[in-house]
């Protein structure tokens, strides 16, 4: 008898993570959901209530190309500040923080998805170790 209840129980188990895991792909699958999608449906509609309150209209590209740069100086200005203060701690010096700085200039773009909480750190330096 236990045996029957214990295989009913993991049956209805394995069913609802089955399930759940199929919902959750098709809402990851659906445009509608994604962040981007969300992002640009949001500048539209700022551009939308902007031109009602004031009469002047806002090219919804121009805004979206100067929100990512304002990103990225704000984002490289950030970098910097924590080298300087790794720099300061004494948890690098001045050459790797150069490196470090130099690395980061020359690595590809990696986009960042608004609404994902902004950008989450750079991967690891391959070969790169913090003095002990």
């Amino acid at each position: 008898m236990w045996r029957s209840k214990k295989f009913i129980l993991i049956a209805v188990i394995a069913a609802v993570v089955l399930v759940g895991s199929i919902g959750g792909v098709v809402l990851a699958n659906d445009d509608e959901n994604q962040p981007k999608a969300k992002f640009g449906e949001f500048i539209d509609k700022v551009c939308e209530i902007y031109e009602d309150n004031t009469g002047y209209a806002i090219d919804t590209d121009e805004l979206q190309n100067a929100i990512a740069e304002a990103q990225n100086e704000m984002q490289a200005a950030a970098i910097e500040a924590h080298l300087a203060k790794m720099v300061e701690n004494g948890v690098i010096d001045e050459t790797q923080a150069q490196e470090l700085q130099e690395w980061w200039e020359s690595r590809p773009d990696v986009p960042v998805v608004p609404g994902l909480g902004g950008w989450f750190g750079p991967p690891p330096l391959d070969g790169f170790e913090p003095p002990e």
